[in-house]
């Protein structure tokens, strides 16, 4: 009976052992649990502004290819037929939520500052969303085509950052390590002006 006295300690010093062991792995596995989770979280966020941004750049496309060209003939730095389009661009925007400081103090499409960057290409700045959204609009967009056909159309893009969350879990986690927290995200929309 001694004999089986003895086997037996070192079992139980094991199986006190393991659960020690299980404790030990899941305060290793949590951490990175953790930042999978929070990375699959920010992914998804940035994946769905990008959505946001690409229903804004399209319905600004659509309503771009509708406005007549007739003031941007000449050298105009505003033409007044490109402010609908930033309009649209900056209420869809406020609409789903990428702009959280929509309408309010500097953030309106009113207060678009408007630059000339090609002969047919403005881009509009709007400033205070709380980052700025940039919006160039190409009149002159020549689209490539096979055969001898050749049609104008407007290459919208838009352009706003995504500040990433996953920057702070890596702080928690790791301190002084730094990542990158902010992506500037772009979408473009391309339509054959109409008028």
């Amino acid at each position: 009976m001694g004999r089986f006295r003895n086997l037996a300690s070192p079992l139980l010093r094991l199986r006190r052992d393991t659960a020690g062991s299980s404790l030990l792995e899941f305060a290793i596995t949590l951490p990175l649990l953790v930042v999978f989770i929070v990375g699959i979280y920010d992914f998804s966020g940035a994946f769905n502004q990008k959505q946001k941004m690409e229903h804004a750049a399209q319905a600004g496309a659509i309503v771009a290819g509708a406005q007549p060209t007739s003031d941007i003939e000449t050298t105009n730095a505003d033409p007044q037929s490109l402010h609908p389009v930033v309009a649209v661009i900056f209420n869809s925007l406020a609409a789903n939520g990428v702009l959280p400081n929509a309408n309010q103090g500097t953030c309106t499409a009113i207060n678009a500052i408007p630059t000339q960057t090609g002969p047919l290409q403005w881009t509009y700045a709007i400033q205070g969303c709380p980052d700025n959204v940039d919006i160039v609009i190409n009149r002159g967009w020549v689209p490539a085509v096979t055969d001898s056909t050749k049609s104008v159309g407007t290459l919208l893009t838009v352009i706003y950052p995504y500040h990433w969350r996953f920057n702070s879990v890596i702080q928690l986690l790791f301190p002084g390590a730094s990542y990158s927290a902010t992506t500037f995200l772009s979408q473009t929309a391309k339509v054959h002006n109409q008028l």
